[in-house]
């Protein structure tokens, strides 16, 4: 007898016996009741594999007969369900609302129990502004994805069957927090040749993504209403993050080379602690920031004590035709923070970012990782730094840098064909998204409802007026077009235009 079964029985035994203590005495009622129990309590969960009429029948010590009556009641409650030749199975989820459920069984006094603290609060109330929407909707039009079609499976599964096969037990240990070595050597390596960073690979942390590059910052530097500077607009997630954590945010406006210094400087009084910036490819909005104002920046920091921190998301996209030196490479004092992540560059679910932080705040980062993550896993890692020594990350990164530009030229031209309600932008090819604005006044509101609308069309669109920090927003839509195929992106840009229309 397997396991899953085994856990069924001992279940409905105990809850039989329970039973068994109050009237009515039919034993056929008494185990309805018992397996009831046990279902609405979830201490069998839903689509659970229950006990075939044959096995139940014999170790509780009753008939077919009875059980066949139990599971027809159970049947008729819809609290099971029966399927050939799989048998009986629990059909009953926690959250569905259900006259089973006493009243009040699934609330809860919050009296009873330790209130949050301010900052667990802080994180439950802008949870909201991440864009965390799961596959529910398909991949058109969500922005962030790569072309996922053309990801060289069969080359990462060799080489995680190669780890596996020759993995010794050692291996199988605690791993270093801020990452292995050999991995860090080879970022360290790839960040030189395509970026032109040189930097100390003790430096280098690697991390699950962004997020966790951004969340392990705010906690290492900022106290509670500490001043952070952010671009307005930026990335959602990164508003979030740095509200959550009880900093006070300052929305700085952008020009045409970048965030806007004459901003900047007016609130020099407040003493920023940190400048999150996207230079390569400002986020959502593209705009690149000028060579001049990396340097203006990284002057404004150094006079008044201040981080900056590179969010360089998509740099081989956003450099493709016209490379501008990093704000890390112009910096003589250590005082850049450089965020990458493979996420955006190889597929979301792979969870593999890096940062490269200054050496004094190093031991503090680590720290907070023992403290939380610990470590991505080696496996992970190892694979990774093979994928770069293979020189299979230069190749991939060629490769879909050309079908995005071939996707982005197909969607622009099924999204511009017969739609007079909104323009796209087109700038030259820098991102793995395109910004489409409304020819004519539109509230937030009417934003977000096209945003739910096209949500039910299986049809996904991120708001661009999300990403405004200030009062002062623009509405819009954020596509991304890269992760789409051919044929599904015509089919799908037809749909998303008619909707729009």
């Amino acid at each position: 007898m397997n396991t899953n079964l085994n856990f069924a029985l001992e279940r409905i035994k105990k809850s039989f016996e329970i039973q068994s203590e109050a009237p009515p005495k039919n034993k056929y009622i008494v185990l309805y009741r018992a397996i009831k129990a046990c279902i609405v309590n979830v201490e069998l969960p839903h689509n659970w594999l229950l006990p075939s009429t044959r096995i139940l029948a014999k170790e509780m010590g009753v008939s077919r007969t009875t059980v066949l009556k139990a599971y027809e009641l159970l049947l008729l409650e819809k609290l099971i369900i029966a399927k050939a030749g799989s048998g009986y199975k629990v059909f009953f989820e926690k959250n569905q609302k259900s006259d089973h459920v006493e009243q009040g069984n699934n609330s809860f006094d919050k009296n009873l129990y330790p209130s949050l603290s301010v900052k667990g609060n802080a994180f439950l109330k802008n949870v909201s502004l991440i864009n965390t929407i799961i596959n529910d909707t398909g991949i058109a039009f969500r922005p962030g994805l790569p072309p996922l079609d053309v990801f060289p499976i069969n080359q990462w599964k060799n080489l995680l069957n190669t780890y596996w096969r020759y993995v010794k037990s050692s291996g199988l240990n605690y791993s270093r927090a801020t990452g292995i070595d050999s991995l860090k050597k080879s970022i360290c390596d790839y960040l030189n040749i395509s970026r032109n960073i040189k930097c100390d690979y003790k430096q280098i942390v690697v991390v699950s993504g962004s997020l966790q590059s951004l969340y392990l910052v705010s906690n290492a530097l900022i106290n509670k209403d500490d001043h952070v500077v952010l671009e307005d607009p930026t990335f959602p997630n990164v508003h979030s993050i740095f509200k959550s954590i009880q900093a006070t945010l300052l929305p700085i406006p952008l020009d045409d080379e970048g965030i806007s210094m004459k901003h900047i400087d007016s609130i020099n009084h407040l003493k920023p602690k940190i400048v999150h910036t996207t230079p390569s490819d400002h986020y959502p909005l593209g705009v690149k920031m000028s060579l001049n104002r990396r340097k203006e920046l990284l002057q404004w920091a150094s006079k008044n004590k201040a981080l900056i921190i590179e969010n360089d998301y998509e740099h081989e996209i956003g450099n493709t035709f016209k490379y501008i030196p990093s704000i890390y490479s112009l910096d003589t004092e250590d005082r850049t923070i450089y965020m990458g992540t493979f996420n955006r560059l190889l597929h979301p679910s792979i969870r593999l970012g890096y940062m490269i932080v200054p050496e004094y705040l190093t031991n503090a980062i680590e720290a907070l990782l023992l403290h939380s993550h610990r470590f991505v896993a080696p496996s992970i890692q190892t694979v990774m730094n093979q994928f770069i020594e293979r020189n299979y990350l230069y190749q991939h990164l060629k490769n879909i840098s050309e079908v995005a530009q071939e996707r982005q030229l197909l969607f622009l031209e099924e999204f511009k064909k017969s739609n007079k309600t909104m323009t796209i932008k087109t700038n030259t090819f820098a991102s793995l998204h395109l910004i489409a604005k409304f020819n004519k006044h539109t509230t937030e509101k009417d934003e977000i409802a096209l945003v739910d609308k096209l949500s039910d069309a299986n049809i996904t669109a991120h708001s661009l007026s999300k990403c405004y920090i200030g009062n002062e927003k623009q509405q819009g839509l954020i596509l991304g077009y890269s992760s789409v195929r051919p044929a599904v992106l015509k089919q799908k840009a037809r749909k998303l235009v008619k909707l729009i229309q």
